[in-house]
C-alpha cells in the first residue's frame, strides 16, 4: 500500500471548508489530518468531503476551539482518543488502516505568551500534555504508527527564522524543545520531515500579524510528521505546501505532506 498523508491546522474547518476542498481537489492526499477544527463533530461539513472521495472520518470536536479530525480515502476505523493531561480538550484522535498502521493526530496546546508555568497556567498545561505523551509512549512503545499534527514547537535552530531571538518565545524555548525531544525518545519516533529534508530553514506557520508574511518570512515549523522506526524508512516525498498560506482567508499554517510505501 502506498498513500500520501497531509497534516494541516485549518483554524476552523467550517469557516475554511472551501480551502479544505481546494486541497482535496488539487493535492488529493489519501489521508488528511486537520487540527483546530473548532467544531462539534456533527457540524463538520463531512458530506462535501465525502463527495471528493473522503468516505472515512474519525474525529473529536468542541464548539469554538480545539478539535481534530482525520479524513481518509482508505478504509479507517477509530483506534483511540485520549484526553492528554486530563484537560477535557479535543486534542487527539487516532485511526487505524486495514494494514494495521495507526495514525495519531495531535493538537498540542499553544502554551500562551509567557514561558513560565508559575506565571502562565497555559504554559504549564502544555508541558504536562507533553509529559503525558512521553509517559504513555514509554509505557507502551508504539509500532507501525505515524504521528502528525500541530505540535506547537519548532525544535531545531533551522525550524525558526531566528534562533537567538526566539529562545525566550513560546514554541522555541529550551524547556519546550526538551519536552518534545523526550516525547520523541519515549516512542522512538523518527522526524520524517527532517529525514527527507535534513538541512535548511523550513517553516509551516507564519503569523497573521505580519503585513506581508511571504516577504518577511518569519516562520516556524510547528507542524510535524513522525513515524516509528519500523515504517520510517518507507516514508519519502516530504514537503510543505507554502502556497496554501497565501490562499484567500487562509489558515496561518500550511499543510505538511509525506508519502508512505507500506
Amino acid at each position: 500500500m502506498s498513500f500520501t498523508l497531509a497534516t494541516w491546522n485549518i483554524n476552523s474547518v467550517r469557516l475554511r471548508a472551501g480551502l479544505v476542498e481546494k486541497l482535496m481537489r488539487e493535492e488529493a492526499p489519501d489521508i488528511l489530518c486537520l487540527q483546530e477544527c473548532k467544531s462539534p463533530v456533527e457540524k463538520i461539513p463531512r458530506e462535501a468531503f465525502e463527495a471528493l472521495g473522503y468516505r472515512w472520518m474519525v474525529a473529536r470536536g468542541q464548539k469554538g476551539y480545539n478539535g481534530v479530525a482525520i479524513f481518509s480515502k482508505l478504509p479507517m476505523q477509530e483506534a483511540r482518543a485520549e484526553d492528554w493531561a486530563q484537560m477535557g480538550h479535543a486534542r487527539h484522535i487516532a485511526g487505524q488502516l486495514e494494514n494495521g498502521v495507526t495514525i495519531h493526530n495531535f493538537y498540542v496546546p499553544a502554551g500562551g505568551d509567557i514561558p513560565d508555568r508559575e506565571q502562565n497556567e497555559k504554559f504549564g498545561q502544555k508541558l504536562d500534555f507533553l509529559t503525558h505523551m512521553r509517559d504513555d509512549f514509554r509505557a507502551a512503545p508504539p509500532e507501525k504508527s505515524i504521528l502528525v499534527g500541530d505540535l506547537n514547537i519548532a525544535p531545531r535552530e533551522d525550524d525558526v527564522w531566528n534562533h537567538k531571538q526566539l529562545l525566550k518565545i513560546v514554541s522555541h524555548t529550551p524547556i519546550e524543545v526538551d519536552h518534545l525531544a523526550q516525547v520523541m525518545e519515549g516512542g522512538d519516533w523518527v522526524d520524517v520531515t527532517r529525514k527527507d529534508i535534513p538541512e535548511g530553514l523550513l517553516y509551516s506557520w507564519w503569523s497573521y500579524r505580519a503585513k506581508d508574511w511571504d516577504a518577511a518570512d518569519k516562520g516556524r515549523r510547528l507542524d510535524h510528521v513522525w513515524a516509528t522506526p519500523d515504517i520510517a524508512n518507507a516514508a519519502h516525498g516530504s514537503r510543505v505546501l507554502r502556497d496554501a498560506r497565501g490562499w484567500e482567508q487562509p489558515s496561518d499554517h500550511a499543510p505538511v505532506f509525506a508519502t508512505f510505501d507500506l
